[in-house]
């Protein structure tokens, strides 16, 4: 049965990770039991220079989703890429993670995809349109709920405030890992 697993990766190999797995799929063999890896990512604008600029930004910096039926040598062909830490859950008994929090995780994400065995893949989702932010006072190591985007419902502490770019650097746990994830002021609310 196919499930959805997170890969911990280094963070900032994200790329290379991916085609190391990509490369190791089609050599070993593994294009019936590994369908799909993907990066979640998102589009955010930015103003840099009195200009708009569009830039992708991972939602989970140092970590792949792998979708694929677990078996000894599959899970041996994801475990053995370069780059790859380990499974999300146990060394010996990766968790697959529940459809709910994969289809949160990508909700409103541009994905790179690719696609081992099955239908051609490409780009999926496109990112919500962006609101004018809402200018607001927050302070370092205050806790805020994400309240749009892939990471909707995550609550976690501000690290860092980008005034000029009304951007937050939020301490978000995921998969019991504290990731630093960059939301708009409009993307938060404050927890009571």
């Amino acid at each position: 049965m196919f499930s959805w697993y997170a890969i911990n990766t280094y963070s900032g190999h994200e790329n290379k990770v991916k085609q190391n797995l990509e490369h190791r799929v089609v050599s070993m063999n593994q294009k019936t039991a590994i369908r799909r890896i993907v990066i979640p990512t998102e589009t955010v604008t930015e103003m840099k220079d009195n200009q708009k600029v569009e830039k992708e930004v991972r939602t989970m910096p140092g970590y792949l989703l792998v979708n694929m039926e677990l078996n000894e040598d599959s899970w041996g062909v994801v475990k053995g890429t370069p780059g790859v830490t380990g499974f999300v859950g146990s060394q010996t008994d990766p968790v697959p993670l529940a459809q709910s929090e994969v289809d949160r995780l990508l909700a409103n994400a541009d994905l790179q995809v690719s696609v081992g065995a099955g239908a051609g893949g490409g780009a999926g989702g496109g990112a919500a349109s962006r609101q004018t932010p809402v200018v607001a006072a927050f302070s370092i190591g205050e806790t805020v709920k994400v309240v749009s985007g892939p990471l909707s419902d995550f609550s976690g502490e501000i690290a860092e405030i980008n005034e000029d770019a009304h951007k937050l650097k939020v301490l978000v746990s995921i998969f019991g890992r504290e990731t630093p994830v960059e939301v708009g002021y409009d993307q938060v609310k404050k927890v009571s």
